[in-house]
């Protein structure tokens, strides 16, 4: 047995010395295969979502129209869409809170302005629903129709009923 505890190449060895890896014949290492950066080399997934480019709205989140105008408004609660909050440039870490170079800082930043440097901020999100399906004709006012409740269904309101 060695006197060495530790038989790894190189620890503790002195120049002197005989190394048993020297003895192996080293084989030639291969060139690496060029390969076409176009070609995807992992497995595709089949029904991969695609990606879209949305604009939110800064407060509620609610979708909002691409181009925004100075006075566009969310449908959903109301809030200025063309307004600091909204924009790519808004870092509260920078300087008057915007990337761009400004003269004055602009308060309150969520409220409606006039600065020409606006651009909608645009996120990139996957498309995770389906298509929406045809909107279904409205009942006619003198038939009142009902939907039969499923076993299911009737079981879980009658739970509630005391």
């Amino acid at each position: 047995m060695s006197d060495r505890k530790y038989r790894q190449r190189g620890y503790q060895d002195s120049p002197g010395q005989a190394r048993r890896d020297d003895d192996r014949p080293q084989r030639p290492r291969r060139p690496p295969e060029p390969r076409d950066p176009r070609i995807a080399r992992d497995p595709r997934v089949p029904n991969m979502p695609g990606f879209r480019e949305v604009v939110r709205c800064a407060r509620c989140g609610a979708l909002a129209p691409a181009a925004i105008g100075p006075d566009t408004v969310c449908r959903a609660c109301g809030t200025a869409l063309h307004s600091c909050a909204q924009c790519t440039s808004f870092d509260p870490g920078a300087v008057y809170e915007c990337r761009q170079k400004i003269p004055t800082r602009i308060s309150p930043k969520d409220a409606k302005n006039t600065c020409t440097l606006f651009s909608p901020r645009v996120q990139v999100e996957r498309e995770t629903g389906s298509t929406p399906a045809p909107a279904a004709r409205p009942p006619s006012s003198s038939t009142p129709r009902r939907e039969p409740m499923s076993g299911a269904r009737k079981a879980f309101d009658d739970l509630f009923k005391f």
